[in-house]
């Protein structure tokens, strides 16, 4: 019970729980912060939280003799996540001026429906629309909470006329399904969710909507590749889909309702405000949830785990799993996802260091079967990102992935390699280092020289393209930086063993 001996005990669950959840992008690089203390702020707090929720259980059962053990467990763990909460603290600037009067409206509504919620609607600088906390949030705290009889999930579509159609088509999606028709329902004065379908936007500034000077604007980068494959695939879905529909069965898909603008602002909406549930009977679907989409997503996020309906209460709860002050905004993580994803379906760059931002190698692996005897070789694919990221700038290391570059040296030796300081290990690292330097620069120049636009007249989707290629040209920036100063390294040992000989 001593203070001590419950620090080392929780030292060391974290040090285990860090490898548990550990992801694979985290995995491939491979490092641990030794200044910060963790792999990853995700990381860090999907941690924290899951010995939390474990040590509740058993705080819920054990015999009274025990409990001041396990509650002072429980209370380091607390300590320790309002301490790492405070060191990646976001400010948010609020807009006064705007004054949501549509949030408020649905807030309101959903209120009169059972909603429990602990936030206010509000603008965010550089964010747009967010919930901010209401009053200090605690660890565990339920910020907001829905009741299931205003999710908007294909249980609806099923008691439509529409399913008597959309349920005979081969390969149709509840997915599909409920997007086909939310494009109906919001035109529907009397509808129970008119509030909801009145406090959306009437654009979605995501990257599917992103403008011809965007696009070209984009050029050279994997956000264009991105964008471009998901365009191309709901147009082949529209198609399918659109005339036939219409022409069939006019009543149920009104021509003037399902036009290709409204169906790509449907996508739009089910790309950036749909969440996947496991509702009471342990199906998961996808689904619309009211209040919940002004949840902005953070790299550092206050809630991590939202995705299961109580069935004791028969709603969803959002769980703070680390606390949120009075007049901060509440954020969730809508997932591991490097910025090129965002931008496509979300509309936005997140703020700070984003460690899922990679750009992949294209290398032929087929040579892999050769390295059997390296664990390293098990990867298929190889990334990159940048190299700031990296604590580790020494000699065979460079701040590049230690999986990356092992699998080159074998390439060149695929007998036996040792990172020694010896001439042979050292002339390989050098053909290394100049291999990626070349494909690296041969990336920068594709990208072209760096180009800010016009200001303020600029439009968003330029803008934010632009933002993305600069992005791009900092990290293939920092991997060129990080094997130049590679090459120096290698080149200044190199000249010394050769010296010695």
């Amino acid at each position: 019970m001593c203070p001590d001996s419950i620090s080392n005990s929780l030292e060391t669950m974290l040090r285990i729980g860090r490898i548990i959840h550990v992801d694979e992008v985290e995995l491939y690089f491979g490092e641990f912060d030794t200044q910060m203390g963790f792999y990853s702020p995700r990381n860090e707090l999907e941690t924290l939280n899951s010995i939390l929720a474990r040590v509740n259980t058993l705080l819920s059962h054990q015999m009274h003799k025990k409990m001041n053990v396990w509650q002072g467990l429980q209370a380091a763990i607390i300590l320790k996540i309002q301490e790492f909460g405070n060191q990646i603290k976001e400010v948010a600037r609020i807009d006064k001026n705007y004054t949501c009067e549509k949030e408020k409206c649905l807030v309101q509504w959903g209120e009169s429906n059972g909603v429990k919620t602990k936030l206010e609607i509000a603008y965010v600088g550089g964010a747009g629309r967010g919930a901010v906390a209401m009053e200090d949030l605690r660890v565990g705290d339920i910020a907001l909470e829905i009741p299931v009889s205003i999710i908007l999930s294909e249980d609806l579509v099923h008691k439509s006329d529409m399913y008597n159609v959309l349920g005979k088509i081969e390969g149709m999606s509840s997915e599909t399904m409920l997007l086909l028709w939310s494009m109906k329902e919001k035109h529907n004065c009397g509808s129970k969710f008119k509030n909801y379908f009145d406090s959306l936007p009437k654009e979605f500034h995501t990257g599917l909507s992103f403008g011809v000077d965007a696009i070209m604007a984009l050029e050279g980068t994997l956000l264009l590749e991105e964008i471009m494959q998901a365009k191309e695939h709901l147009r082949t879905q529209y198609d399918e889909l659109f005339p036939r529909l219409c022409n069939d069965y006019p009543d149920i898909f009104p021509p003037k309702f399902y036009t290709w603008e409204q169906f790509l602002w449907a996508c739009e909406l089910f790309y950036s405000n749909s969440m996947k549930i496991i509702f009471a009977d342990g199906k998961l679907r996808t689904c619309l949830i009211p209040i919940a989409g002004f949840l902005n997503h953070s790299l550092n996020p206050h809630i991590v785990h939202y995705g299961r309906v109580d069935s004791a209460t028969n709603s969803l709860k959002f769980p703070l799993s680390r606390p949120c002050n009075i007049g901060e905004q509440c954020c969730l993580s809508y997932g591991n996802f490097s910025t090129s994803h965002l931008i496509t379906f979300y509309g936005f760059s997140p703020q700070g260091d984003n460690r899922y931002d990679v750009i992949p190698i294209d290398i032929d692996v087929g040579q892999a079967d050769c390295f059997e005897d390296c664990p390293m070789s098990n990867w298929t694919t190889h990334m990159v990102r940048g190299t700031w990221l990296s604590k580790n700038h020494n000699i065979f290391n460079y701040g590049l992935p230690s999986p990356l570059l092992d699998y080159l040296r074998r390439v060149r030796n695929p007998m036996q390699y040792e990172k020694t300081l010896q001439q042979p290990d050292l002339e390989i690292e050098l053909e290394v280092l100049e291999d990626l330097q070349s494909t690296f620069s041969n990336m920068m120049e594709i990208l072209g020289d760096t180009d800010f636009g016009d200001g303020e007249n600029t439009s968003w989707d330029v803008k934010l393209a632009l933002e993305f290629k600069d992005l791009q040209r900092r990290i293939i920036s920092s991997i060129l930086t990080s094997c130049s100063a590679g090459r120096s390294l290698v080149e200044s040992e190199l000249s010394r063993v050769m010296s010695k000989d």
